[in-house]
């Protein structure tokens, strides 16, 4: 019976990790998090993400060195509840990885069309008021395609490709950071708040489970791992995740923010871009800007298009949804057809174009804090150890308290109607998969 490749080591963790998390909101959505938070806000809230999630990817690490199942989400909470609050549990998931595929797909088309403003054109239609355009279009289906491709021929080549695209991003990140430190002055900080502290924090800290949402990738990739892989290193691989993209995500922030007046780049599209034009008067920086937002968008892309396509397989082969998504391919040892399923999926979200980029963060967002909360959840009924379910319940704290910030009218930045809508399109289209299968 055909079986998953098993050629992944630390380093393959890590980038299929780090880059499920660093795509390129850093560069496109700038602007929101500054008008969010202000440039102390928005960094303290990222800094304070990654701290709070910490006792989430203990639980991650604990979990997957004991059941090493690519379900993830779905095969922990299996172990304690009904198989109906297992499935959507896991389907609530797969929401927050494949819910980026298409998001990319688009962001890719964003990006080209400020390098090559002759792309906005040959408009084909609107959706919700946003006009789409055939050559972003064109764009996003060949580099979806591209990447279905590589992950249908085997894991080692996708992870691969995530090590190179990892690497060119973290090296550019140190270019940019240093120009800032360089060039930039104090005074571009003030104010260091949009509105008061708590606000600005709370604010940003909503969205910051969508942007963080990565570290817990690795168990998804569990049964592919080499067979002299330590299972200690799953735990490394997480907390190497999670504290990198933290300060992935803070020190971009505040290198924006010291290099130019952070109040003069809301409402500017690509504020990151523009604010290191407009300090040095020159050109160079945007093609950094933008290069390293072309790598990063690769590695988001196909980081979370693997752990979809892992989650599907992993799905069918429990009886949840279709079993053809578990078929294996017998030459390249891929889940070929929930790489097919995935593919299709991220070519009909991106014909939403533009439209879809601000309300996938916040469903996203949810669905994050949801699949951390059955996690920790999960791990404290079977966990008899005391010192072990303290972490877990700090883990179920700051999962519920994520979870609530989306879906509590009392909290600013709670979901709206939009969102409703999205998420409940989800979970119908979850259960017609369940009643089929």
């Amino acid at each position: 019976m055909p079986a998953l490749a098993r050629k992944l080591r630390l380093h393959d963790y890590f980038a299929l990790a780090f880059g499920t998390m660093i795509g390129t909101g850093w560069l496109i959505l700038m602007d929101d998090w500054l008008g969010r938070g202000g440039p102390l806000g928005a960094v303290l809230a990222y800094a304070l993400g990654g701290i709070i999630l910490l006792p989430v990817g203990y639980v991650y690490g604990q979990w997957v060195q004991r059941l090493p199942d690519a379900a993830g989400e779905a095969a922990y909470t299996a172990q304690v509840f009904p198989p109906i609050v297992s499935y959507f549990t896991g389907w609530v998931m797969l929401l927050a990885y494949f819910i980026v595929c298409p998001w990319e797909a688009v962001a890719l088309g964003k990006l080209a069309a400020y390098i090559f403003p002759s792309l906005d054109s040959f408009e084909l239609y609107r959706v919700a008021g946003q006009p789409v355009f055939l050559p972003r279009l064109i764009l996003g289906i060949a580099l979806t395609l591209f990447l279905a491709i590589l992950n249908y021929r085997g894991i080692r080549l996708s992870a691969n490709f995530q090590n190179a695209m990892t690497s060119m991003v973290l090296l550019l990140f140190l270019v940019i950071v240093g120009v800032s430190a360089a060039r930039g002055a104090p005074a571009n900080f003030h104010p260091a708040f949009r509105a008061t502290p708590f606000v600005s924090i709370l604010l940003t800290l909503q969205i910051v489970p969508y942007f963080m949402t990565g570290f817990e990738s690795v168990p998804k990739y569990a049964e592919e791992a080499n067979p002299d892989f330590r299972g200690k290193n799953y735990m490394q691989a997480i907390a190497l995740a999670l504290g990198v993209g933290a300060f992935f995500y803070a020190l971009s922030i505040a290198a924006v923010a010291y290099i130019a007046p952070w109040q003069s780049l809301l409402g500017k599209r690509f504020a990151t871009a523009i604010a290191f034009e407009g300090a040095l008067g020159a050109r160079w920086p945007v093609s950094v800007i933008f290069t390293m937002g072309l790598f990063g968008l690769f590695q988001c892309f196909n980081g979370n298009f693997a752990a979809a396509t892992r989650l599907l397989f992993a799905f069918a082969r429990r009886g949840t949804v279709s079993s053809r998504f578990a078929v294996i391919h017998e030459a390249f040892s891929t889940p070929s057809v929930a790489v097919i399923g995935i593919t299709a999926g991220t070519l009909l979200g991106l014909f939403l174009g533009d439209a879809l980029l601000v309300p996938v963060t916040e469903v996203g967002s949810m669905a994050s804090a949801f699949g951390w909360l059955a996690a920790c959840l999960s791990f404290w009924i079977v966990e008899p150890r005391p010192h072990l379910r303290l972490v877990t319940g700090l883990g179920i704290a700051v999962s519920l308290l994520l979870l609530l910030m989306k879906l509590l009218p009392v909290f600013p930045g709670h979901f709206t109607p939009a969102e409703w809508v999205a998420l409940s399109i989800w979970l119908s289209l979850g259960f017609l998969l369940h009643k089929w299968s």
